[in-house]
């Protein structure tokens, strides 16, 4: 009875160590869907040369999927970004940076590109963002992942990703 009670220690043991080794891969890399949701504020200026326009987006994140920490599927986050782009003849060029605050108070640092679609209600276009590291759990997350973004009436804005991680 009692190499039964040894051996089944021994297992659980080594059952311990691989699960644990395998948590502690998973948050060397990943992936995670999300969808985000903003209140836009834009200012816009009439140029020679197209129209420029610069502003703030507030709002929220919410992790639909993931692969692991530190992005807790069905967790919650704010979100603050500044926008700045222009729109000519030949398209849209815009850059936005953002953070993204989980309830921990860790931030995510992203910077995002798009160059296709309209920032007007009805419509939005694909780009792609940058995970550029953070605070607490994001601190040397990297990755670029597409998205893409929808402009809704009323200033609302939505955008979702899929995107795949690593750390650095």
């Amino acid at each position: 009875m009692t190499y039964c009670k040894a051996m089944a220690a021994a297992l659980a043991a080594v059952t311990g160590l691989v699960w644990g080794a395998q948590g502690v891969l998973a948050q060397e890399s990943g992936s995670f869907s999300a969808i985000a949701t903003y209140v836009r504020d834009f200012t816009a200026v009439e140029h020679a040369d197209g129209t420029y326009f610069a502003g703030s987006m507030e709002g929220s994140v919410t992790t639909l999927a993931s692969s692991g920490e530190p992005f807790a599927e069905g967790g919650h986050s704010l979100s603050t970004c500044v926008v700045y782009g222009k729109r000519s003849a030949a398209g849209v060029d815009l850059q936005t940076a953002c953070n993204i605050t989980n309830a921990a108070g860790d931030t995510l640092y992203l910077l995002a590109e798009r160059r296709a679609g309209s920032v007007d209600a009805g419509g939005g276009g694909q780009g792609m963002l940058q995970l550029a590291g953070g605070t607490g759990g994001y601190a040397g997350l990297a990755g670029e992942c597409a998205y893409e973004t929808s402009y809704l009436a009323n200033n609302q804005v939505v955008t979702t990703t899929e995107c795949a991680w690593h750390r650095e």
